[in-house]
């Protein structure tokens, strides 16, 4: 087509549609297409974030998921000054001071995450260990009992597998550290120079083979723990087994915010020269006394009131201190904690020392 002949027809057109407006009529345009708007496109989801999962006894996340199901191992370690130094408390996730006389304790470290290569020395066990320990359904490195003792463990035999140092001497459960032997009146002494060794107690295990249950309520991270707004000092912290605080167990709490702990005769240190230290230090107030609870026993051994029965907590972290009531029921369930402000306690993640003092000592903090 000519440019002329465009020119005209283009004209036409322009005429057409003035005379359409001047007539009053709108003339019909095709209307431009809407221009197709492109979908947003929808965002992708984040992905969920992976489940966190922690240690049963320190609250801790787990780095080597390997390790998790193997079963928890306390050992039984006396404390008496002629029975220390001792040697992998470090490596527990818990560690319980008990009562075994008046002046005078026990102590049981539980691990889990880590087995130290050995802990000791090894001694025997106490009624108390039963209810103390069931809920995690542990192995327990001892050196034997009174009968009635003995008895008592044999008869809630579902919840620790008792593992007694004559019954499985020769293998890799125990050793006994040649060192630490010694001679009184022409007879050697074993008492301070027994081993056991997790690892192989874990291997020789018949019965308790499982990862233990939670067993102290933890926060999810230390900023979260029930102390966290508490305007209570605990730095300096005394938990006397004695009168006038002549058998005091003590902590004092680090630069680096842990506690260190003392003993009567002075700084706690072990065999290697590490001095003891904890995260967290939770005084549970419990009546005990020497008693004879079996039958025909002929002989008694403290006895800890933690079976269907209530009392007071003081649970310390980070330079502070909160108080409330614990409760605990049968043999094999795990302690009940709720702060004087009707909250659930929340205690931080990592090693948690457990003192076990009677309800009327006197508590020192600063």
């Amino acid at each position: 087509m000519t440019t002329s002949r465009r020119a005209v027809l283009l004209g036409a057109v322009g005429a057409t549609a003035a005379l359409a407006a001047c007539q009053g009529e709108t003339p019909e345009l095709t209307p431009s297409p809407t221009p197709s708007s492109s979908p947003s496109p929808s965002p992708s989801p984040s992905p969920s974030p992976e489940p966190r999962i922690t240690w049963p006894l320190n609250g801790r996340e787990v780095k080597n998921e390997k390790l998790l199901d193997r079963p928890a191992v306390a050992a039984k370690v006396p404390n008496l000054k002629n029975e220390n130094p001792q040697w992998g408390l470090l490596d527990a996730d818990i560690i319980f001071c008990q009562p075994n006389g008046f002046a005078y304790t026990r102590l049981v470290p539980v691990f889990h995450s880590k087995y130290p290569e050995a802990v000791g020395p090894i001694r025997s066990i106490r009624p108390v260990d039963v209810p103390l320990l069931s809920p995690m359904k542990p192995l327990l490195a001892n050196t034997g009992a009174a009968d009635w003792v003995l008895k008592y463990f044999d008869a809630h035999d579902d919840y620790i597998e008792r593992m007694t140092y004559l019954d499985w001497r020769g293998t890799d459960a125990f050793s006994v550290d040649q060192d630490r032997l010694y001679q009184l009146n022409g007879q050697t002494y074993y008492d301070r120079a027994i081993q056991a060794h997790p690892k192989g107690m874990a291997e020789l295990a018949t019965r308790m083979k499982k990862k233990p249950s939670q067993y102290l309520p933890f926060a999810e991270t230390a900023e979260d723990a029930s102390t966290a707004d508490s305007k209570k000092k605990a730095t300096t912290i005394a938990v006397p087994y004695g009168s006038a605080h002549k058998y005091d167990m003590s902590y004092e709490l680090a630069d680096n915010g842990m506690y260190l702990r003392s003993q009567p005769w002075g700084e706690h240190v072990l065999a290697d020269g590490k001095r003891v230290t904890a995260h967290s230090v939770l005084i549970i107030s419990a009546e005990w006394r020497m008693d004879k609870i079996w039958e025909g026993s002929g002989a008694a051994d403290p006895v800890v009131d933690i079976i269907d029965a209530k009392g007071s907590f003081t649970y310390c972290h980070s330079g502070k201190r909160v108080t409330g009531t614990w409760k605990k029921g049968a043999i094999n369930k795990r302690f009940s904690f709720t702060c004087k402000d009707g909250s659930a306690l929340k205690v931080a993640p990592g090693r948690t020392f457990v003192e076990l003092p009677s309800p009327s000592a006197d508590l020192q903090f600063g």
